[in-house]
């Protein structure tokens, strides 16, 4: 019997998926583009992804089990496919591959200035590597793992507390604010990784209970992300809190203890396992696609998969680079997550009205 996931791995797993480095800069983010109280977008952006979730929801009531692969070369030829799964594949794996040289550029910044980041992109790529040669399955026992290893560190942001300040929240409402799409997008892309959730149809039943799952991760997601950026809010003031990088990182920093100096360097170190999951679905995503283009062993495919982000990550050296590379991704990657969808759906009906399906 096919080993199925349980809801509680499924909803881990795209937990971990969404949360990544933006944690890092989402309060400096808000602040910067909704000004005062910034935070009061999230719960926005909270019932935004809800109804992307809901889209998702819509193929998997039609799909009834179908793989998107199936669904999708039912109704479009493959000569118009492939072009579309080279694009998916690009932009799943270029996402993933930049969302670990960004933790790494950041973790040589703060951490290891002279070291050669290259060698930590290696030693990161390597272990994504075995990661995703292990399958979904064994992806989400080691999410499980690595989500109580984090949860930790969110339960020290309780310590700055005694540093809270109330007045510095303001009884205003988005004063001075700088909004934009690309602000309101990049924020929106702190969300997404729920839609990973289209390529679990086949390792799933009626046990897993998918769409809860993903509702309650995106749930999950959205109050560690008021929890966190509410105490930075309250922690800065908006106007301090605008002109900080990586206010999270900062925060941290605070944090002194007998035994160890750097301790931002000791908790960001512990995030890795959270940036593993969340490269690593991408990846996995990627693999994915490709398997249904290429008819080649697994290990093989995701070899050349991890040498070809591995080699990407090399044009990119710079923090800004990086970031500017992210951004532009993370646009692409959240109209995949809103559009992808849509096109399922359309299908669908299709295959209904012409009574491909019942």
């Amino acid at each position: 019997m096919t080993e199925k996931l349980s809801p509680f791995h499924a909803t881990i797993l795209i937990y971990m998926t969404q949360i990544g480095m933006g944690l890092f800069t989402l309060p400096r983010l808000l602040a910067e583009k909704f000004g005062t109280n910034g935070w009061l977008m999230l719960p926005i952006a909270f019932l935004l992804s809800t109804l992307n979730i809901l889209l998702i929801a819509v193929v998997y009531h039609l799909a009834k089990g179908r793989s998107i692969f199936k669904i999708l070369e039912q109704s479009i030829p493959k000569f118009i496919l492939y072009p579309l799964y080279s694009v998916l594949i690009g932009i799943w794996s270029v996402t993933g591959c930049l969302i670990a040289k960004y933790y790494i550029i950041v973790f040589q910044m703060v951490a290891y200035p002279t070291a050669n980041p290259t060698i930590f992109k290696f030693i990161v790529d390597v272990l994504l590597f075995l990661l995703i040669i292990k399958g979904i399955y064994n992806i989400a026992k080691a999410a499980t793992i690595f989500h109580w290893l984090t949860v930790p560190l969110l339960l020290l942001m309780l310590f700055y507390f005694r540093d809270f300040d109330w007045a510095r929240l303001t009884p205003f409402v988005f004063r001075d604010h700088h909004m934009s799409v690309s602000g309101a997008l990049n924020i929106y892309f702190n969300f997404i990784g729920f839609e990973v959730g289209l390529l679990l149809f086949p390792y799933i039943n009626r046990k897993t209970k998918l769409i809860k799952s993903l509702l309650v991760s995106n749930s999950m997601v959205t109050i560690v992300y008021i929890y966190v950026t509410f105490i930075a809010f309250g922690f800065y003031g908006y106007k301090h809190l605008s002109t900080i990088q990586f206010p999270i990182l900062n925060i941290l920093a605070y944090v002194q203890l007998p035994f160890v100096q750097g301790t931002e360097n000791l908790f960001y170190g512990f995030f890795l396992f959270s940036i593993l999951i969340t490269a690593g679905m991408y990846l996995w995503a990627a693999l994915e696609t490709t398997q249904t283009m290429i008819r080649a062993p697994k290990k093989l495919l995701a070899l050349i998969l991890v040498i070809a982000v591995f080699s990407i990550a090399l044009v990119p050296d710079t923090l800004v680079e990086v970031m500017n590379w992210s951004s532009n991704l993370g646009y692409l990657a959240t109209g995949i997550a809103i559009v992808f969808p849509i096109l399922l759906i359309i299908l669908l009906l299709t295959q209904r009205i012409r009574g491909e399906i019942t």
